[in-house]
């Protein structure tokens, strides 16, 4: 069973930038899709973004040209660099890969 661990959340002022990180641990292969999704208070859970190796990379729409996910070659640690930061992006992150779930991370964006 893979364990997913978050880390890099935190508070930071509008307009500023954080970077998530997530390391998969407990297998022995290459994770094909690794991706983080969010949720907000009140929210639903949703996708922030999703890379495959050697396939597509998805963004959600609130997020495309802020955020880029992105993965240390040859690892199952991935990476979500976000820009540009707005109070709207305050939720829960958590990284998601073979049908598990991190603990999440808290990211707070305030004055």
């Amino acid at each position: 069973q893979v364990q997913l661990v978050e880390s890099g959340g935190g508070l930071v002022q509008p307009g500023g930038s954080l970077t998530l990180s997530c390391a998969a641990s407990g297998i022995t292969f290459n994770i094909k899709t690794m991706g983080w999704y969010r949720q907000g208070s009140g929210n639903q859970r949703e996708l922030v973004a999703a890379l495959t190796n050697g396939g597509p990379t998805n963004y959600g729409d609130s997020v495309k040209g802020r955020f880029t996910i992105s993965r240390r070659a040859g690892t199952n640690t991935v990476y979500l660099q976000m820009n540009s930061l707005k109070r709207e992006d305050t939720a829960v992150y958590y990284c998601a890969a073979l049908g598990g779930w991190g603990q999440g991370t808290q990211v707070t964006v305030s004055e």
